[in-house]
């Protein structure tokens, strides 16, 4: 039974990982979690699947003096992505833009120490990369990061989330190979409306999961599997709660 709320994003990993069977057992597949409120959802997946767990760095570029609305993205690789409507709106200049952007690039550096230490990151050429987060909301973050990816040349990009608008579901579907959603509400609010616990992962969190999730990583002969979907959000989208 499909819930109104996901308790905390453990339980939402795993079922988005219910919806993931058919990359079960593959060795082929990477999980690409968005730090850090992505890690604890992406890390159910990754133990759910046998795959092995790895962070993908995206920072929102916020808008100068109102850092919430985002006028784009970075991405690791160097990929940035901005949100032209925001951008032409409030007349934000290229200089202004860069400004943000390098400061947002000295994080992407930092957080990539941080939790990989001096371990590389995964290859991603040729591979079925699963790209996980709590939810979706502008978008802005996962453009930047299927820019990055694709920049990469898998075989195949797959978007995997608890929570997203229908109409962000029926966009993101439309860039690439598949998208996986668990509740697709018509009135999304925030990220956070769609848990009843929603507190901050903090960054020893998201290093503690990549440890356990590479220790208990299980090597297992690859069984063929039919090809999914392209758009598999599940049956008709909630009515908003009250």
């Amino acid at each position: 039974m499909k819930p109104q709320r996901f308790l905390d994003r453990t339980q939402a990993g795993q079922l988005l990982a219910a919806k993931l069977s058919a990359y079960a057992n593959r060795p082929d597949v990477l999980v690409l979690a968005f730090p850090r409120g992505g890690v604890p959802v992406a890390f159910e997946v990754a133990r759910v699947l046998h795959a092995p767990l790895d962070v993908i760095i995206v920072r929102k570029l916020g808008v100068p003096g109102e850092e919430e609305l985002a006028l784009g993205a970075i991405a690791s690789g160097g990929v940035r992505v901005l949100n032209d409507d925001v951008v032409q709106l409030l007349h934000i200049s290229e200089k202004e833009i860069n400004r943000v952007a390098t400061l947002e690039q000295r994080e992407v550096e930092r957080r990539e120490h941080l939790y990989r230490g001096d371990r590389p990151a995964y290859e991603v050429y040729g591979r079925t990369v699963i790209l996980v987060d709590d939810g979706i909301a502008t978008g802005a973050t996962m453009r930047a990061a299927v820019a990055s990816v694709r920049r990469q040349q898998p075989a195949r990009i797959v978007i995997a989330i608890p929570v997203a608008a229908f109409s962000t579901c029926e966009e993101f579907a439309r860039e690439v190979d598949e998208l996986v959603c668990v509740l697709m509400p018509e009135a999304f609010f925030a990220v956070g409306f769609w848990y009843e616990h929603f507190s901050q992962t903090t960054d020893e969190e998201v290093r503690d999961l990549l440890q356990q999730a590479a220790h208990e990583q299980v090597v297992t002969k690859p069984t063929q599997q039919r090809a999914p979907a392209p758009f598999n959000c599940g049956p008709a989208p909630l009515a908003p709660l009250l």
